[in-house]
């Protein structure tokens, strides 16, 4: 077929995205110059994230705002076919968030920006302006800080704690982007017990509670495939860590995580 938008029309499974992309306005960008890459969710990816949503398909197709946003999150402004995919590091798409992929057994499978999984199931369909790969769960883009999500998981209660008691949150809930090397509450139960201090005098103690979090903290988007193995990583405190193959950290004060 011509165009991404062709591929879509000529195949049934594709129906819902068809009826979406052309709620969206959308119709006109995947039938393009490109080139474009297409990552297209089957009608049973849109029936399981109606469910999801707990919504209707008239109330997603009628939100043009959500719509577009998750649309042109499945979107690539470039031709980038199944040998070409970048495993492990961030894809940028135009939407402008990011997804990763990563190669599990035989397959290829995404997380998307709220660290749910889709599986692409057939690769490199042809288009004229660009290639189609169709994926069997719709991809969602971040819609959560860093401190959202560790927020919403109960092993860093403790480190949220500490980013509210050293008045970090604002700033970690900026643009970034930021990697956090986040410590689980096991991980500070461990460290009074070092430090022979109580919660409440760390909680208390403001330089010092911000210079070790701020020593968590990496100004710039550090995927694991990313990590420099062996070279000094610099924080956001101005110190540095290093990382080893086996994604052993050693901090300053030669001790490991």
């Amino acid at each position: 077929p011509s165009t991404t938008l062709a591929v879509a029309q000529s195949d049934p499974q594709f129906s819902i995205l068809v009826e979406a992309v052309q709620a969206a306005g959308l119709g006109d960008t995947l039938s393009g110059p490109g080139p474009l890459t297409v990552f297209a969710p089957t009608n049973a990816a849109f029936a399981a994230l109606l469910t999801e949503l707990g919504i209707s398909k008239d109330a997603l197709l009628a939100n043009k705002p959500l719509l577009t946003a998750v649309l042109t999150y499945h979107v690539l402004p470039a031709r980038v076919e199944k040998a070409q995919v970048p495993l492990g590091q961030p894809v940028t798409t135009a939407q402008g968030g990011i997804f990763k992929v990563d190669s599990v057994g035989a397959g290829l499978v995404i997380t998307d920006g709220r660290n749910r999984s889709a599986t692409i199931t057939a690769t490199d369909v042809q288009a004229g302006n660009g290639v189609v790969h169709v994926i069997d769960r719709v991809l969602l883009p971040a819609d959560k800080t860093v401190v959202q999500t560790a927020q919403a998981l109960p092993q860093f209660s403790n480190l949220v704690e500490a980013v509210v008691a050293a008045d970090l949150a604002g700033a970690l809930s900026a643009n970034g982007p930021f990697t956090v090397f986040a410590p689980t509450n096991d991980a500070f139960a461990a460290l009074l017990a070092e430090l022979g201090v109580s919660k409440d005098a760390l909680l208390a103690d403001k330089a010092l509670l911000t210079r070790v979090l701020t020593y968590h903290v990496v100004p710039a988007r550090v995927l694991k495939a990313q990590v420099p193995v062996g070279t000094p990583i610099t924080t956001l405190q101005g110190g540095s860590f290093t990382v080893d193959g086996s994604l052993a950290i050693t901090d300053a004060s030669g001790r490991k995580a």
